[in-house]
Protein backbone atom coordinates (compact mmCIF):
# COMPACT_ATOMS: atom_id res chain seq x y z
CA UNK A 1 0.00 0.00 0.00
CA UNK A 2 2.60 2.49 0.81
CA UNK A 3 4.62 1.77 -1.95
CA UNK A 4 1.71 2.11 -4.41
CA UNK A 5 1.01 5.84 -2.51
CA UNK A 6 4.77 6.33 -3.84
CA UNK A 7 4.21 5.77 -7.03
CA UNK A 8 0.99 7.74 -7.56
CA UNK A 9 2.01 11.22 -5.25
CA UNK A 10 3.91 13.21 -6.73
CA UNK A 11 4.34 14.91 -3.07
CA UNK A 12 5.83 11.78 -1.69
CA UNK A 13 8.36 11.36 -4.85
CA UNK A 14 9.61 14.42 -4.26
CA UNK A 15 10.19 14.02 -0.77
CA UNK A 16 11.88 10.81 -1.39
CA UNK A 17 14.21 12.54 -3.87
CA UNK A 18 14.70 15.16 -1.95
CA UNK A 19 15.83 13.62 1.22
CA UNK A 20 18.33 10.74 -0.80
CA UNK A 21 19.56 13.71 -2.23
CA UNK A 22 20.22 14.82 1.58
CA UNK A 23 21.50 12.29 2.84
CA UNK A 24 23.96 11.94 -0.16
CA UNK A 25 25.20 15.41 0.34
CA UNK A 26 25.73 14.60 4.40
CA UNK A 27 27.45 11.23 3.83
CA UNK A 28 29.69 12.89 1.03
CA UNK A 29 30.39 16.21 3.06
CA UNK A 30 31.31 14.22 6.07
CA UNK A 31 33.30 11.48 4.65
CA UNK A 32 36.59 10.88 2.82
CA UNK A 33 35.96 10.12 -0.14
CA UNK A 34 37.90 7.04 -1.76
CA UNK A 35 39.68 7.41 -5.13
CA UNK A 36 38.04 4.53 -6.91
CA UNK A 37 34.44 5.53 -5.38
CA UNK A 38 34.40 8.71 -7.39
CA UNK A 39 35.50 10.74 -10.21
CA UNK A 40 36.35 14.57 -9.42
CA UNK A 41 37.14 17.46 -11.05
CA UNK A 42 37.57 20.67 -9.80
CA UNK A 43 36.88 23.93 -12.34
CA UNK A 44 37.94 27.14 -11.98
CA UNK A 45 34.62 28.28 -14.02
CA UNK A 46 32.12 30.40 -12.58
CA UNK A 47 28.80 27.43 -11.90
CA UNK A 48 26.80 28.58 -14.72
CA UNK A 49 29.52 28.48 -17.24
CA UNK A 50 30.45 24.88 -16.15
CA UNK A 51 27.23 23.85 -16.51
CA UNK A 52 26.64 24.55 -19.88
CA UNK A 53 30.37 22.94 -20.76
CA UNK A 54 29.07 20.26 -19.01
CA UNK A 55 25.60 20.07 -20.78
CA UNK A 56 27.54 20.33 -24.76
CA UNK A 57 30.29 18.06 -23.46
CA UNK A 58 27.85 15.22 -22.20
CA UNK A 59 26.23 16.18 -25.79
CA UNK A 60 29.03 15.86 -28.18
CA UNK A 61 30.48 12.87 -26.33
CA UNK A 62 27.16 11.04 -27.58
CA UNK A 63 25.29 10.92 -24.53
CA UNK A 64 21.53 12.37 -24.43
CA UNK A 65 20.70 15.07 -21.71
CA UNK A 66 17.84 13.13 -20.03
CA UNK A 67 17.36 15.68 -17.11
CA UNK A 68 18.54 18.42 -14.85
CA UNK A 69 17.53 18.13 -11.66
CA UNK A 70 17.94 21.39 -9.56
CA UNK A 71 18.67 20.32 -5.97
CA UNK A 72 19.78 23.95 -4.63
CA UNK A 73 16.47 25.02 -3.47
CA UNK A 74 15.61 21.90 -0.87
CA UNK A 75 18.84 22.56 0.37
CA UNK A 76 18.96 26.08 0.91
CA UNK A 77 15.29 25.69 2.68
CA UNK A 78 17.58 22.97 4.88
CA UNK A 79 20.66 25.27 5.84
CA UNK A 80 22.72 24.37 3.24
CA UNK A 81 24.56 27.26 2.18
CA UNK A 82 25.13 26.63 -1.52
CA UNK A 83 22.70 27.95 -4.02
CA UNK A 84 24.37 26.39 -7.07
CA UNK A 85 23.76 22.72 -7.09
CA UNK A 86 22.38 20.54 -10.14
CA UNK A 87 22.00 16.55 -10.34
CA UNK A 88 22.54 16.07 -14.29
CA UNK A 89 21.00 12.27 -15.72
CA UNK A 90 22.38 11.48 -19.11
CA UNK A 91 22.30 8.22 -21.09
CA UNK A 92 22.21 6.64 -24.13
CA UNK A 93 19.10 4.51 -25.46
CA UNK A 94 21.10 0.99 -24.75
CA UNK A 95 21.92 2.09 -21.29
CA UNK A 96 18.30 3.57 -20.87
CA UNK A 97 16.31 0.96 -22.28
CA UNK A 98 17.87 -2.08 -22.99
CA UNK A 99 19.57 -2.70 -19.77
CA UNK A 100 17.07 -1.92 -17.65
CA UNK A 101 14.95 -4.60 -19.59
CA UNK A 102 17.71 -7.43 -18.98
CA UNK A 103 19.04 -6.36 -15.58
CA UNK A 104 15.99 -4.59 -13.89
CA UNK A 105 18.44 -4.46 -10.80
CA UNK A 106 20.72 -1.92 -12.41
CA UNK A 107 17.78 0.88 -12.75
CA UNK A 108 18.49 2.78 -9.39
CA UNK A 109 22.40 3.66 -11.16
CA UNK A 110 20.56 4.05 -14.75
CA UNK A 111 20.78 6.69 -16.34
CA UNK A 112 24.38 8.17 -15.27
CA UNK A 113 24.70 11.11 -12.98
CA UNK A 114 26.63 13.58 -12.43
CA UNK A 115 26.67 16.20 -9.66
CA UNK A 116 27.95 19.64 -10.16
CA UNK A 117 27.80 22.41 -7.44
CA UNK A 118 29.79 25.71 -6.75
CA UNK A 119 32.24 25.63 -3.84
CA UNK A 120 33.42 29.32 -3.33
CA UNK A 121 35.02 30.21 -6.35
CA UNK A 122 35.51 26.77 -8.17
CA UNK A 123 32.74 24.50 -9.67
CA UNK A 124 33.35 20.79 -8.78
CA UNK A 125 32.02 18.38 -10.64
CA UNK A 126 31.67 14.82 -10.01
CA UNK A 127 29.80 11.34 -10.76
CA UNK A 128 29.72 7.41 -9.43
CA UNK A 129 32.64 5.39 -10.79
CA UNK A 130 30.63 2.97 -12.68
CA UNK A 131 33.43 0.24 -12.04
CA UNK A 132 32.20 0.04 -9.28
CA UNK A 133 29.39 -1.86 -9.98
CA UNK A 134 31.26 -4.73 -11.85
CA UNK A 135 31.55 -6.65 -8.33
CA UNK A 136 27.96 -7.13 -8.32
CA UNK A 137 28.24 -9.17 -11.89
CA UNK A 138 31.99 -10.74 -12.00
CA UNK A 139 30.94 -13.07 -14.63
CA UNK A 140 29.22 -10.58 -17.07
CA UNK A 141 31.53 -9.51 -19.80
CA UNK A 142 28.66 -7.69 -21.62
CA UNK A 143 28.51 -5.15 -18.28
CA UNK A 144 31.61 -5.06 -17.42
CA UNK A 145 32.53 -3.93 -20.99
CA UNK A 146 29.65 -1.19 -20.89
CA UNK A 147 30.82 -0.40 -17.03
CA UNK A 148 34.53 0.19 -18.21
CA UNK A 149 33.11 2.25 -21.62
CA UNK A 150 30.52 4.31 -19.20
CA UNK A 151 34.35 5.02 -16.62
CA UNK A 152 36.22 6.20 -19.80
CA UNK A 153 32.90 8.72 -20.87
CA UNK A 154 32.51 10.13 -17.79
CA UNK A 155 36.25 10.71 -16.96
CA UNK A 156 36.35 12.21 -20.95
CA UNK A 157 33.34 14.68 -19.60
CA UNK A 158 34.45 15.73 -16.36
CA UNK A 159 38.05 16.87 -17.96
CA UNK A 160 36.44 17.98 -20.67
CA UNK A 161 33.88 20.16 -19.12
CA UNK A 162 36.72 21.39 -16.27
CA UNK A 163 38.55 23.45 -19.05
CA UNK A 164 38.60 26.87 -19.10
CA UNK A 165 36.59 27.85 -22.77
CA UNK A 166 38.67 30.56 -24.47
Amino acid sequence: MIVSLFYKCKTYRRKFWFAAISILLIVLSTSPVHADDLIMVRSTQAFPEAMTNLQHTIINRGYQLIRVQRVDIGLTASGFKTDKYRLVFFGDKYMVEELPNKYPELIPYLPLKIVIYAEEDQTLILGMNPVNLEKYYPDNPELARAFNQWKKDLESILHEAQKDED
